[in-house]
């Protein structure tokens, strides 16, 4: 399960580093998939190993694209959350032990996937803007970049799915 969660870590990092962070749509969108880290990951693995994960995640993206911890604040609270938006889309469910992605329905998969890609994309523009007084160009970049984002993290993810 370890070298599964590298593997992902690695391959996430070099596409959003290689691929996605120069692709500059209208000028101001820059899809984000390495998300979909935050989804894969196991939900009985220690929380903290997961939010320190995260944290080198958005740390090692942040690096790349020369962001100053935008990305490792974004993923970190992700991380933290992640319990309370799972709680969410799966109720008191996700903590059975024979709890798995695919024991539910597509509907609950989407809805987490987007609470992820929009919390992660509102915490990472806000940060980035840092003035409440642009609410309206925070809101345009959550609300394009969160669509690009989560077209391609639904493609990668079903690309991907294990077959039931």
């Amino acid at each position: 399960m370890i070298s599964i969660n590298i593997t992902r870590f690695m391959l996430l990092v070099l596409a959003q580093v290689w691929i996605l962070n120069n692709v500059n749509l209208l000028g101001y969108i820059n899809p984000m998939i390495y998300v979909l880290f935050l989804y894969w990951y196991p939900m009985r693995q220690n929380r903290s190993v997961f939010i320190l994960t995260s944290f080198a995640l958005g740390f090692v993206i942040d690096i790349f694209s020369d962001t100053m911890a935008i990305h490792a604040i974004s993923c970190m609270t992700l991380a933290y959350i992640r319990p309370l938006l799972l709680r969410f889309c799966y109720g008191n469910n996700y903590e059975f032990q024979g709890f798995s992605y695919t024991n539910t329905t597509r509907l609950q998969r989407i809805t987490f996937i987007i609470l992820l890609v929009v919390i992660h994309h509102l915490i990472f523009f806000s940060l980035e803007i840092l003035s409440f007084s642009h609410f309206v160009i925070i809101l345009k970049k959550v609300l394009f970049t969160s669509g690009i984002s989560l077209f391609l993290c639904l493609l990668i993810s079903s690309l991907f799915a294990k077959p039931s």
